[in-house]
C-alpha cells in the first residue's frame, strides 16, 4: 500500500464523525499536538501512562536541557497560555533544567480548561489497531475508526478515534547494554544494581551512589551528564570511584565542536574531558558487554576489548546507552518505516545521525511522517526512532504540521518551516543519548 498522496483530502464519513483525535503521550510533544488541536476547533484526548503530564520528563527533572527556554515553548501552547494571563520565564537565552518546563509550562498548559478535560493519566495503551480489523485486511480500512486498548486503575477497554498521533516517546525504551542489541548474558541475576540513564545521583538517589563503584555505560550527553555529576558527589563521598565504559572507540558525540550554538552542551565535553585529565574518571573504550554476573556484592561485567575477554568488578551499571522506540503497541497498525533507525522511510534520510547534526535537520511534517495507515502519526522523539538527533522546535513543527492536515488545511500542513541552532555535534555513533533535547 503507497503512502497517501499529499493532495488526498482527510476523509469524512458518518463512522468517524464526532469521534476525537487520540494522542498518546502527554509529554511537551502530545501538549503540543493538543494546543494545535484547540487553536483548530478538532475534540482530542490524551492517555498518559504516568501519573501526571510529562512523567517521563519529571524524571530525569534534575538534568539541564541544551536548548533554551526559547526554543522549548511551543508557539500554538504558547498563544494559548497568553490569553490565559501566563507569565513567560524572563530570560528566553537560558537553558532550563528538565524539571522547569515541567513546572513553569507543561503544567500550566495541560491546567487550560480547554485541555485539562482531555487528558486521561494513569492510562497505558497497550495496543492501536482498527476496530473491526488487523493489519491483513484492507477493504475500507480507511474509514474504520483506531481502537486502542487502553489500562487503566479500572482493567482493560477499548476506545475508538478518528486519528492517532503516537507522540509517547522513547525514554522508557532503554537500549541494550548489549552492543548486538541484545541484554547481555546473566543480566537477569544482576538486574538490581542495573539502573535507569540519567540517575539522581545528587538527589534521590544519592545514598545508592554514595561511596560506591560506579560504571557508567555509553558514549553521548546522557552518559556524560551522569559522570559529571557522580564527580560532584566524590566531594562529599570521597570513596566514590567511577569508570565510564565506552563500546566504540571514542565519545564523538561528547567531545565536539566549540561552534555549536546550544552552549550547555558544549561546554559538557570540555568538562567530562578535565575530569578525565584530573582522573577522577577512568575510561575503557572499545569495551564490548557480552555478560554479566554476581561477584560477592558486586557485578562482574565481562567484555570483549582489542579481541581479548576482559573483566570489570563494580558495584552499579548506569545504562545511558540510549533509547529505541517501543513498536509492540502498533502491531497492527501498518507502518513503513526505515529498516536501520526506524524512523518513518521518508523521514529516515533527514536525520541520518552519520550525516546530520541536531540543527541541520530540515523542516518536515506530516508529509514525511504520514504511515500506509491513514491518519495515524508517530511524532517528536519516537519518529526519530534510533537516532538521537532530535530537539523539542522540531517535534512541534510536527505536530503544527500534522494538525493542519488532521484540519483539512493542506497548504498550512505542507508549509513547514523552521529555524534551528547551529551545532557541530551528533554526527557519528548512533548510540548517544537525549542528544538534543
Amino acid at each position: 500500500m503507497t503512502l497517501i498522496d499529499l493532495t488526498t483530502p482527510v476523509v469524512r464519513n458518518s463512522r468517524l464523525d464526532g469521534l476525537p483525535v487520540a494522542i498518546i503521550g502527554a509529554g511537551p510533544i502530545g501538549l503540543a499536538a493538543a494546543a494545535n488541536l484547540v487553536e483548530r476547533g478538532i475534540d482530542f484526548v490524551i492517555y498518559e501512562a504516568g501519573d501526571s503530564v510529562a512523567s517521563s520528563m519529571r524524571s530525569w527533572g534534575h538534568i539541564r536541557l541544551f536548548s533554551p527556554w526559547k526554543h522549548v515553548i511551543d508557539p500554538a501552547a504558547r498563544r494559548l497560555l497568553d490569553a490565559d494571563g501566563w507569565s513567560a520565564p524572563r530570560y528566553p537565552e537560558k537553558a532550563p533544567s528538565g524539571a522547569e518546563p515541567v513546572e513553569q509550562y507543561l503544567a500550566p498548559l495541560a491546567a487550560l480548561d480547554s485541555i485539562s478535560s482531555r487528558i486521561r493519566t494513569g492510562v497505558t495503551v497497550a495496543a492501536v489497531t482498527r476496530q473491526g480489523m488487523d493489519r491483513t485486511r484492507s477493504a475500507g480500512r480507511e474509514t474504520a475508526p483506531f481502537a486502542l486498548r487502553i489500562t487503566d486503575v479500572n482493567g482493560t477497554s477499548d476506545v475508538t478515534a478518528r486519528a492517532v498521533i503516537d507522540a509517547s516517546g522513547t525514554y522508557r525504551t532503554t537500549n541494550s547494554l548489549g552492543s548486538n542489541g541484545l541484554d547481555p548474558l546473566g543480566i537477569e541475576a544482576v538486574a538490581d544494581q542495573v539502573t535507569h540513564a540519567l540517575p539522581d545521583v545528587l538527589g534521590t538517589e544519592r545514598k545508592r551512589f554514595a561511596n560506591k563503584h560506579v560504571t557508567v555505560v555509553g558514549a553521548g550527553h546522557s552518559a556524560a551528564n551522569t559522570l559529571i555529576n557522580l564527580a560532584t558527589l566524590i566531594q562529599t563521598s570521597p570513596n566514590t570511584t567511577v569508570t565510564w565504559v565506552i563500546r566504540n572507540k571514542s565519545a564523538a558525540r561528547v567531545f565536539t565542536s566549540d561552534d555549536d550554538e546550544l552552549a550547555g552542551r558544549a561546554s559538557l565535553g570540555a568538562k567530562v574531558q578535565k575530569l578525565i585529565d584530573f582522573g577522577v574518571i577512568s575510561v575503557i573504550d572499545g569495551f564490548e558487554i557480552v555478560e554479566l554476573a554476581k561477584a560477592g556484592q558486586q557485578v562482574d561485567v565481562a567484555g570483549l576489548r582489542n579481541g581479548e575477554v576482559e573483566h570489570i568488578t563494580t558495584d552499579l551499571v548506569v545504562n545511558a546507552t540510549g533509547f529505541r522506540p517501543d513498536l509492540g503497541i502498533l502491531r497492527e497498525i501498518r507502518l513503513s518505516l526505515d529498516d536501520i533507525v526506524e524512523a518513518p522511510v521518508k523521514l529516515a534520510p533527514l536525520i541520518d545521525p552519520n550525516l546530520h547534526s541536531c540543527g541541520t535537520v530540515e523542516p518536515h511534517g506530516f508529509a514525511e511522517l504520514q504511515q500506509p495507515e491513514p491518519n495515524f502519526f508517530i511524532a517528536g522523539m519516537k519518529s526519530y526512532g534510533r537516532a538521537p538527533t532530535f530537539l523539542l522546535a522540531t517535534g512541534y513543527e510536527q505536530v503544527r504540521s500534522i494538525t493542519a492536515y488532521l484540519a483539512g488545511d493542506l497548504a498550512a500542513a505542507t508549509n513547514v518551516e523552521l529555524v534551528l541552532p547551529a551545532t557541530g555535534v551528533c554526527s557519528t555513533d548512533a548510540s548517544a543519548s537525549l542528544c538534543c533535547s
